[in-house]
């Protein structure tokens, strides 16, 4: 489709002249008008007064007192037409009722107008007596008299007699005064024309909405929602310009109502700029006009915070930018289209066209180029509703567009996957084969991994043994330096008990001798007591006692070893058994005792605790780490001085027993206490320490579910608390 710009200047003018002959029904008549008095019997119905008198009033300050004797200038020909102006503007009428009714209504055909007040004077009344009618955005609807979205007012005046009417009118918007006086019939005649013409008008407008709303609800094409918000806001301008959404949506919001002038068209333009761009593709088809809109947005921005500090200026800017935006679109629409052949672009040029050519009619009635009659009156709304219709069409092409897009694309699509199916069969045969091999490769890693793994596996079982043999050999240090010292003494005993007892069977055997000896019983007993001061008998009786003790001692002190022995390694029991931990870290104790070498003390703080449910001899086994570890710390700190301390506290409380085995050693970084239970990490030379001890520890806590808890202070010492459930669980498995 192809479309030239004399076709649009064609249409343009064509309007035009319709407009103009239109008119020539209503034009004004110089009969109506004799020295300033306007005669209603030959005032034609529907048509506007023109010879009308008005003052302006530029302090705003001018009451009806101060009017009545002020000189009004005489009007120009056709509607009153005063632009935008700040000022309050005062309007004269001399009307002669010369007709056969008493009532007679005003009508001003502009329901933009913020404030209409009627004053009326009888012609021979010298006392200035006036009545008075107001009509205000200033107020709520419903507190009109009469409830029309026109400016309306019923005014009784006698037959035969003249009256003088002044109207005060004060607007921000354009400030025209466009007076009908009627009867009440046809007051009501043409309040029913309007209400025809505004529900004809948005009937179409609903119709638009939800016809399109349901069809982007169906295929949810984007430019289907912008479009919906453009009917919407186009709709919302009308509501406020007709005055129908004050009257009927929002009528007691007299504020909103007042400033709907300047809110509903800068929404129009956002959504008008939203529509255009996604409808006519800009970012592909006309990318750099894209910042024009940007600034035309700014425009509207700026506007709109102008408006609420002064309103007049805000109005100028509004029209201001209006008319850059229309151009804009058209522009880049007629662009799009000349360069690209994009045909939703022509039908947007058709549209926007009947729209623009409505604004142009519009304006130049405004400017008194083109009569004021019902059809430049409502050219925006015409215009504007041919405009949706017409873009709803062009929406509809579009769909038929993208469709046979699609349509395109799924062929391509199809032959693409045909070309792709043949290229994979191709490769199939291909990756079998690589996957066969990779296949051979990974069960040669596999059979790697695995024996790497039995590896580590073996390397770990040795590790954990040679840290229980570490464990074993110290054990076995202990118990032989333990067992060494009553063994020793048994065994130093032994001699000197039987060289006493060799001396006591020779005295024995001398006494036996001397007893078959036939001498007289007196000399026997005195060669026996000789033969006892001889071998010192006494001394020897008191000597073998002592040796008797001495040796018993020595067996207890090793039975006792050999006890403490059996409490420790707890070889029998490997299952969960109820066991004391006090008599556990009693015999950890005597295992490590020869390490104390007499330097360091060891303080027991035991509290009365249950029993406990546990594995008894992997439990000191970690007792064995813990104070292994703690002498060595002390030792590194004290050396060959006396003050080390081992502490060994034991408390409980009805689900818990707390075990704390505290050093005043050397004590740990935060670095060594945060790798503390990793395996093989140790701190001790070569040879000295496996690092496995504390991980060996800190899984067996974990297998009482318990916790081990570390404190330690550089320089001062380390504390290690275990935390154990009296009744064992099982460790949750994660």
């Amino acid at each position: 489709m192809k479309i030239s710009t004399p076709i649009f200047i064609r249409s343009i003018l064509v309007v035009l002249i319709a407009i103009v002959s239109c008119n020539t029904v209503t034009s004004a008549t110089d009969s109506i008008y004799r020295d300033g008095i306007v005669s209603f019997s030959e005032y034609a119905s529907g048509q506007y007064l023109e010879e009308i008198q008005y003052y302006e009033d530029t302090s705003r300050q001018l009451t009806i007192d101060n009017i009545v004797d002020t000189v009004f200038t005489k009007g120009k020909s056709g509607v009153q037409n005063m632009g935008v102006s700040a000022s309050v503007f005062w309007f004269k009428i001399i009307l002669r009722n010369d007709s056969d009714r008493d009532v007679l209504v005003f009508t001003i055909d502009n329901p933009l107008l913020n404030s209409v007040t009627l004053y009326k004077k009888e012609i021979n009344d010298s006392l200035n007596h006036f009545t008075t009618d107001e009509v205000t955005k200033y107020k709520p609807f419903y507190a009109r008299e009469n409830l029309n979205t026109l400016p309306e007012f019923h005014v009784e005046q006698e037959v035969g007699t003249i009256a003088v009417y002044y109207f005060r009118v004060e607007s921000f918007t354009q400030l025209l005064v466009p007076i009908k006086i009627l009867t009440r019939t046809e007051a009501r005649n043409f309040e029913s024309y309007l209400n025809l013409f505004y529900g004809l008008y948005f009937g179409i407008m609903l119709v638009m909405f939800f016809y399109n709303l349901f069809v982007f609800l169906s295929i949810r094409d984007n430019s289907y929602l912008y479009y919906i918000l453009y009917v919407l806001s186009v709709a919302l301008v009308q509501l406020n310009v007709t005055g129908v959404g004050f009257k009927y949506i929002w009528p007691n919001y007299p504020d909103f109502e007042r400033y709907a002038v300047f809110i509903f068209p800068t929404l129009t333009a956002f959504a008008s700029i939203l529509f255009v761009n996604n409808f006519l593709n800009i970012n592909l088809y006309a990318p750099r006009t894209r910042v024009f809109f940007v600034v035309i947005i700014f425009a509207y921005l700026v506007t709109v915070v102008v408006s609420y500090l002064n309103q007049y200026i805000g109005y100028e800017l509004i029209n201001a930018t209006a008319l850059p935006l229309a151009l804009l679109m058209f522009g880049v629409a007629a662009y799009i289209y000349a360069k690209h052949r994009y045909r939703p672009a022509a039908f947007f040029l058709i549209a926007w066209t009947a729209f623009l050519s409505s604004i142009i009619v519009f304006v130049l009635k405004d400017y008194g180029i083109l009569p004021y009659n019902n059809l430049t009156v409502h050219a925006i709304l015409i215009g504007s509703g041919l405009e949706v219709i017409l873009l709803s069409f062009a929406l509809a092409d579009r769909i038929n567009i993208l469709e046979a897009q699609n349509r395109a694309s799924r062929e391509k699509i199809l032959l693409a996957t045909q070309e792709n199916a043949r290229i994979i069969s191709e490769q199939n045969v291909i990756l079998e084969e690589r996957v066969a091999e990779r296949t051979h490769e990974l069960l040669r890693s596999n059979k790697d991994l695995q024996k790497a793994l039995d590896d580590l596996k073996e390397a770990q079982t040795q590790l954990v043994e040679q840290e229980k043999m570490a464990s074993l050999g110290q054990l076995t240090a202990g118990i032989a330096h333990e067992i060494n010292n009553p063994i020793n003494f048994v065994t130093s005993n032994v001699t000197p008990l039987k060289r006493d007892i060799t001396i006591l069977q020779t005295l024995l055997a001398s006494v036996e001798e001397l007893a078959t000896v036939d001498i007289p019983d007196e000399e026997k007993l005195r060669k026996i007591e000789a033969l006892k001061q001889e071998a010192d008998y006494d001394y020897l009786n008191t000597e073998i006692d002592f040796l008797l003790k001495g040796i018993h001692e020595g067996a207890a002190r090793t039975s006792e070893i050999v006890r403490g022995l059996r409490l420790f390694s707890r070889l029998d029991e490997d299952d969960v058994k109820l066991a004391d931990v006090r008599e556990g870290l009693d015999s950890t104790v005597a295992i490590v005792n020869h390490l104390l070498n007499g330097k360091i003390v060891i303080e027991k703080q035991y509290d009365e605790i249950p029993l406990v449910e546990c594995f008894p001899g992997k439990l000191n086994q970690v007792f064995l780490n813990i104070m292994t570890n703690g002498i060595h710390a002390i030792d590194e700190r004290w050396g060959h001085e006396k003050g080390g301390k081992l502490t060994i506290g034991v408390s409980a409380d009805t689900d818990y027993v707390y075990i704390r085995i505290a050093d005043n050693g050397i004590g740990m970084t935060k670095k060594t206490r945060k790798k503390l239970f990793e395996p093989f990490y140790t701190t001790k030379d070569v040879g000295v320490g496996t690092g496995l001890g504390l991980s060996i520890a800190w899984n067996t806590i974990r297998k009482h579910n318990g916790i081990i808890h570390v404190e330690s202070t550089v320089g001062e010492g380390t504390e290690v608390i275990l935390t154990i459930p009296i009744h064992h669980e099982p460790p949750k498995t994660e």
